[in-house]
Order: C-alpha cells, then sequence, then structure tokens
C-alpha cells in the first residue's frame, strides 16, 4: 500500500481542530496535537496521528473528559499522586511530568503516580522534558491486557511501556523508549492495516500455541512479553510488564491486570473495576543531586562515543537508544509524514464530521 507524505504543520493544525471540534480549551487542544504526533515525527506511526480517531471514539462514548480537573490528591516534598480527571493522558501526563520536574528542583528528585488518565502516546515524550532541565527523565504507563503472562493463556498486562531520557554533552541524549513485550500493540495494527503475518514470536493463540497471525488478538490469543518464550527470557519481560503495572496503578489507585480498560471505545469495560482509569509513573532525577552536571556529561559523552564505536557484525552499525528516531525526527521535518491510506481516510472522515479542511 503505497503510503501519502504530509506537512508536519499541516497534521498539527488538523489535530489541534478535532480535539477543538470534541471540547478542548486551545491550550489543551495544541499539547495533545503536539505529544500525537511527537510519535510520528520519531517514526512510531502506531502511536501518532493513526489513533487520533480513537481518542475521539472514547470522547463519544464518554470515557474521556475533554476538560478535566487534573489535580493533586496526596503529596510529599518528593512525591505526589494526581487524579486526571479522565482527561486524556496525552495533556495528563506532561501535567504529571512538569510537578515532577519542579519537585526535583527542589528536593533532588521528584516521583509522581497518576491514576484516573487515559492513553498517554509515546512514553518517550514524556521522559524528555526532563532534558532541558539538567535532568534524567523517566516514564512508563500500564495499557489494556492484552500481554500473556509467562506460562499463562489469560491475558493480564498491557504492553507497558518504559522511557529513559539522560541528557549528554556534546552528544545527543540517551533516550531508551520501549514496550514490555515482544512488540507494541500498535506493530500489529500496521501488520494488519499491510494484510502481512507477524514475526514469529510474537503472538499465541488462545490454547498458548505459538502463531503468527495477527488476528489472533481478536480471538482471545494474547502478545508475548519481551523475550517470547520462557526459554528465551519471557519471564524477564513478564517481570517488567509486571513492575511497571505496580508502580503505574497499584501505587496510584489506577486500574491494574485485567482490569486495565480497553483503548478501543467498542469493548466493554471490565467488571469490578479495582481503580480509576489507567496509570501513569513519572520521574525526575537532578544530575547535580549526584555529582557535577558538566562532569556526567562529559563521561555520557565519552560513554556514548565508546559504545557507538564498538567493533559491529558485518553490515550492521552499534547504535545509542534514540538515535533512529532522532535521524526520523529530522528527515519528516524535512520531509514529511508518511500515513498509510487507512489512517488517511479515518482523518477524512473525521474531518467530514466536524466540517474540517480535508487534507487532500
Amino acid at each position: 500500500m503505497e503510503k501519502q507524505t504530509f506537512d508536519f504543520a499541516q497534521l498539527y493544525e488538523f489535530a489541534v481542530s478535532v480535539f477543538q471540534s470534541i471540547d478542548f480549551k486551545e491550550e489543551d487542544a495544541r499539547l495533545a496535537a503536539e505529544v500525537l504526533l511527537a510519535a510520528d515525527l520519531r517514526g512510531i506511526d502506531s502511536h501518532g496521528i493513526a489513533r487520533l480517531s480513537g481518542y475521539v471514539r472514547l470522547w463519544e462514548v464518554g470515557r474521556l473528559n475533554p476538560r478535566p480537573n487534573i489535580r493533586v490528591v496526596h503529596e510529599t516534598p518528593s512525591t505526589a499522586t494526581i487524579d486526571g480527571d479522565a482527561g486524556v493522558g496525552l495533556v495528563v501526563a506532561p501535567y504529571a511530568m512538569r510537578i515532577a520536574i519542579e519537585k526535583a528542583k527542589q528536593v533532588g528528585s521528584g516521583w509522581v503516580a497518576v491514576k484516573n488518565s487515559n492513553h498517554f502516546g509515546i512514553a518517550g515524550y514524556h521522559a524528555m522534558m526532563a532534558l532541558a532541565h539538567d535532568m534524567i527523565g523517566m516514564a512508563m504507563t500500564n495499557a489494556s491486557p492484552i500481554v500473556a503472562p509467562t506460562f499463562s493463556i489469560e491475558r493480564l498486562l498491557g504492553t507497558n511501556p518504559i522511557a529513559l531520557a539522560v541528557p549528554a554533552g556534546e552528544e545527543p541524549p540517551f533516550v531508551a523508549d520501549f514496550a514490555t513485550t515482544t512488540a507494541a500493540n500498535g506493530k500489529f495494527e500496521i501488520l494488519e492495516r499491510e494484510g502481512r503475518q507477524a514475526p514469529s514470536g510474537w503472538l499465541q493463540d488462545a490454547e498458548g500455541k505459538p502463531t503468527t497471525d495477527p488476528q489472533t488478538r481478536k480471538q482471545g490469543g494474547a502478545l508475548l512479553p519481551l523475550g517470547s518464550d520462557y526459554e528465551h527470557g519471557s519471564h524477564k519481560g513478564y517481570c517488567l510488564g509486571a513492575m511497571v503495572d505496580i508502580l503505574t496503578a497499584v501505587l496510584s489507585g489506577a486500574n491494574y491486570g485485567p482490569w486495565v480498560p480497553p483503548f478501543v471505545s467498542y469493548l466493554p469495560l471490565p467488571q469490578n473495576p479495582v481503580g480509576e482509569g489507567i496509570g501513569h509513573f513519572m520521574g525526575a532525577m537532578r544530575i547535580d543531586a549526584f555529582r557535577p552536571v558538566e562532569d556526567f556529561k562529559k563521561h555520557m559523552d565519552h560513554w556514548i562515543r565508546r559504545f557507538r564505536s564498538s567493533k559491529a557484525i558485518d553490515g550492521k552499525q552499534v547504535l545509542i537508544p534514540g538515535d533512529p528516531e532522532r535521524e526520523n525526527e529530522a528527515q519528516r521535518r524535512r520531509t514529511g509524514i508518511p500515513l498509510m491510506p487507512q489512517v488517511i481516510e479515518d482523518l477524512e472522515q473525521l474531518a467530514e464530521r466536524f466540517a474540517l479542511q480535508s487534507l487532500l
């Protein structure tokens, strides 16, 4: 399927208009659009503007509050718990990260747990907010249960991503942003749109047997934790996903495990919820709370250069986490953001519904 390329500014203004059409304040609409399009710029197409219609559908069924009263419900000098009031995570998570950064400025580190939120886009955006303050940033979220723990045929965890952003000196920052599964759910959505099979080791069917059919997710199958199966270390991916679930939800008062609400609006909410909405966890650590900033950055540059210059296998190069995304962003700001036909069709339907200018 041939993709069509669109300018970032055009897509950004379109997303802002859609968010305002569902009653977002302009400030929140612009922030939500910025976070959403950050995914497309960085090459994480599964979490970008392709999800815009999904947020609209959540609003339609009353699961997304366009004008939330985001507030701190518990606090110490270095920690806080935030109630997102069913707001979109694209707005709630940056609010939480700003609080974490302010607390880090005061006492060295800040840690914020969030409940009653929704999908927050790419974790890397929120972690990277700390970089401008000479801080290390961390962000994670739980997600709807589509992942089977090692040896289970029940879906109990989400893809539960983790991001860590670390500033450097002359080198670009280290930015790790990854799901705790073999692949993010959005990659399966892309495979389905393109009519392709999944690589071996990504999925199991309803009976726990390996499969490569992306449709299996809708037939009782499950994604596998990072590592694929036990012999390849899936118990470690299971542990990572469980850690995220506990920090984001058990700690904050959000729903966890099989009670996390689905992103798609057509699926029913889990019965007997154990918390409110989905959960996030943000952290910011001041580098000078540990050592002088310049010393750290000098050694971070040295670390990056040594790893990047590592002797590699033929035809390959050792990359630093964040390199591919940074290169994608530079290119896509120059040449535009490619969208698949199905995504364009979704956006055109939004344009027609809200009487907005067509992208085409």
